[in-house]
Parts: structure tokens; sequence; C-alpha cells
């Protein structure tokens, strides 16, 4: 098959499995579910940016043992590399988190966050102001910058986005 007409039908079962997605009877069929999770992996695999947000929500909200979740993590981390700013901002909030192996990082999250802030994130810059405020490991408490983005947030808030 050739490599366009390949893309072409990773693309419409792509967009299919979008579709199937919100139609709660296909998501507890066991083949079905399968199979969009296929599509979705394929579309991740060919770059595609908000597929690889979306799947890697899906695995780490939803996927089952360690493997889905870091998985969902790295998919998740191509696409805030992709610029996506809704993958940036849950990194952030999976960093500040922590996890059995890796303890709360206050400087990542300032990272992805700040990322997420410069797609458009509309809760970005609200969890920064909170950071500076009350402080986080390896993020001293500011009140200034905490501020700052107190009032971008306003700003966001106030524009409606």
């Amino acid at each position: 098959m050739s490599r366009l007409l390949w893309r072409l039908r990773a693309r419409l079962g792509y967009w299919l499995a979008r579709r199937l997605f919100h139609w709660p009877w296909v998501m507890r069929q066991p083949r079905a579910w399968q199979w969009m999770q296929g599509q979705y992996g394929r579309m991740a695999n060919l770059g595609d940016t908000s597929a690889q947000s979306f799947y890697g929500h899906i695995l780490l909200f939803r996927g089952q043992g360690l493997g889905a979740r870091e998985e969902g993590l790295r998919l998740l981390r191509l696409a805030a590399a992709g610029g996506d700013g809704k993958a940036a901002y849950q990194l952030g909030v999976q960093a500040l988190q922590g996890n059995t192996r890796q303890a709360p990082d206050g400087q990542e999250a300032v990272r992805y966050w700040t990322q997420a802030l410069a797609a458009g994130h509309p809760l970005a810059a609200s969890r920064l102001s909170q950071l500076y405020r009350d402080g986080a490991p390896g993020v001293a408490a500011d009140p200034t910058v905490a501020e700052r983005y107190a009032a971008q947030a306003d700003d966001v808030s106030r524009s409606g986005h």
C-alpha cells in the first residue's frame, strides 16, 4: 500500500474513532474500544500533535498499569514539544504531584505551565500564580511573581478564553 494511501487510511480511522468516542454504548464494547485505541495510537505514532495529546490523556487517566501511564506521559511530552498547551498543562500538574518514582518538582511544573501559558491554556496563569504564592519543592514563594501571574489570569478570565 502506498505511503499516501496508508496515511489517508490512518486519518480516516482516527476521525471515525474520535467520533465514536462520544457514544457510550460503543465505548463499552471491548473490541470496538481496542480498535479505537489502535487508531489513536497509529495517528499518535505518525506524529500528529493533537492525537498525541488526546491518546496521552486517555492512557494517563484511563489506561491500566504503569506501562500505560508511562506511555501516556511520553505522548504528552511529545505533544507539549509540538506546542499543545493542554498537554503541557497536564505535564505541569503531574510534575507537581510527583509519583512513587519521582518527587514533586516545582521547577518542572513552572516550565510546563509557562509553556502552556504561551500556548494559551486558560488555567496556566492561575496555577502559576498559586504556585508562586504558596511555594513548592524547588520553587520559593514570591508574591511579586504571583501577582504578575494573577493579573494575567484575570486578563484571561475577562477576555473569555
